[in-house]
Parts: structure tokens; C-alpha cells; sequence
């Protein structure tokens, strides 16, 4: 019973060309071989456009997650920055008056002047 020929990998990887197709030209094991990495090879090619557009169109989604995500939250942080009664809240739970604040108010809550 004859052996499998296990060259063809070691030729494929670590031999030129012109020797690798001297052996396939020799062995019918490695023949066999050659063809089925040959079909791969093809199925690989066929697919690489599909894989590609799949990969852009995933990146294009990252950036729109990260555009959306940098819009809201300087949206949000502005609202929060220039509405005092907003940050008060979120601050201490309540919106701060001119006498919390420290400020000389009279019997109706204005800011008495003498």
C-alpha cells in the first residue's frame, strides 16, 4: 500500500515556484492538492468583494454611532453649562435661590441694594 506524498505543504511554503510545479507535475497526491487549494483559492476571490463593502459599511456605522454620541453629549453638556437652574439641580437637588447663594435679599426674595 503507498503512502500519501505530505510534501506538498513544506513546497508550498518554503520552495519556489518552478519547484512546486516540477513535483505536482510528478506526484498525484500533491496534483490532487494543488487543485483543491486552486478552488479555495477562487471561492476566496469571489467572496473578498462582499467581505470588503461589509467591512466599510461597518466602519461607516462607527462613525456615525461616534458623531451621534459626540453631538449629544455637547448638546447635552451645553444645556447643562448655560442653564444654571439645570446644574443646580443635578448638583444638589434643588435650584438655588439668591439667599442660598449668600446674596442680601429682602421679604420678597429680590436682591435688596442699600
Amino acid at each position: 500500500m503507498k503512502e500519501k506524498c505530505t510534501k506538498y505543504e513544506a513546497l508550498f511554503t518554503f520552495r519556489s515556484e518552478d519547484e512546486l510545479m516540477r513535483h505536482i507535475s510528478e506526484c498525484e497526491d500533491c496534483r490532487l492538492e494543488h487543485e483543491k487549494m486552486q478552488k479555495v483559492s477562487s471561492l476566496i476571490e469571489e467572496v473578498k468583494p462582499y467581505y470588503r463593502a461589509k467591512r466599510k459599511n461597518l466602519a461607516k456605522i462607527k462613525i456615525a454611532c461616534a458623531l451621534l454620541m459626540v453631538m449629544f453629549s455637547g448638546t447635552t453638556l451645553g444645556l447643562i453649562n448655560f442653564n444654571p437652574d439645570i446644574s443646580d439641580t443635578l448638583k444638589y437637588g434643588t435650584t438655588l435661590s439668591s439667599e442660598d447663594l449668600g446674596l442680601p435679599v429682602d421679604s420678597y426674595g429680590l436682591i435688596s441694594v442699600e
